[in-house]
C-alpha cells in the first residue's frame, strides 16, 4: 500500500514522504490516525494544498522541542533512592521515576522519550538522554543519592539559586 505521510513517522519516514507499508499497518494505524492518506492524484494535489499548514505545524513542534532541550541541556536532577549495603540500589531508577522527578522540576516530558543506555542501579551521576523530536536529543544527567544523605541535596539546591546572583553580578563588574 502506497501512502503519503502528512506527519513525522517514527521509523518510517518525514512529512511528504511517499512511502510503501503493509495494509494492515496504513489500514489500521496510518490513516486513521491521520498520519497518512493514500496514495491518488486527487490525495496528492489535496495534500500540495496542506502542505504548508502541515509544515508550519511540524516546524513549531521542532521550535518547542528545541525550547525544551535547552532547559534540559546540563541539568542534574537529583533523585533519592534506598540503598542497602554496600550502596546498592534496592531496585533500579526508571523512565518512570525520572519522568516524575523532571514534572516535579515543572518539566512534562513523556517517560516512553526517556532513554537510559543501561540500568541505572548505583549511586552517582549517570547520563540520560531525551529525545524531545526526531531530530532534537537532550542530555542531562540523573544524580543518584540515598535517602540518607538526602538533606545534603537540598541544602545544594538550596545555596545553587543564592550564588547565581552573586556571579551575575560578578560577571557585570568585570564588564
Amino acid at each position: 500500500m502506497k501512502i503519503i505521510l502528512r506527519a513525522d513517522v517514527e521509523n518510517l519516514g518525514r512529512l511528504g514522504d511517499v512511502v510503501t507499508v503493509k495494509a494492515g499497518y496504513g489500514r489500521n494505524y496510518l490513516l486513521p490516525q491521520g498520519l497518512a492518506m493514500l496514495v491518488t492524484p486527487g490525495n496528492i494535489k489535496a495534500f500540495e494544498l496542506e502542505r504548508k499548514k502541515l509544515q508550519a505545524r511540524m516546524d513549531a513542534l521542532r521550535a518547542a522541542a528545541d525550547e525544551l532541550a535547552g532547559k534540559l541541556e546540563g541539568l542534574v536532577l537529583p533523585i533519592v533512592m534506598r540503598v542497602g549495603d554496600n550502596d546498592k540500589l534496592y531496585g533500579s531508577v526508571t523512565t518512570a521515576i525520572i519522568g516524575d522527578a523532571l514534572a516535579a522540576q515543572g518539566i512534562e516530558v513523556d517517560r516512553r522519550r526517556i532513554l537510559i543506555d543501561h540500568p541505572i542501579r548505583t549511586l552517582g551521576d549517570h547520563p540520560v538522554r531525551v529525545r524531545l523530536h526526531a531530530d532534537v536529543i537532550a542530555s542531562l544527567t540523573v544524580k543518584v543519592v540515598s535517602e540518607d544523605k538526602a538533606h545534603l541535596v537540598e541544602e545544594e539546591a538550596a545555596e545553587a539559586p543564592a550564588e547565581a546572583p552573586a556571579e551575575e553580578a560578578a560577571v557585570e563588574a568585570a564588564e
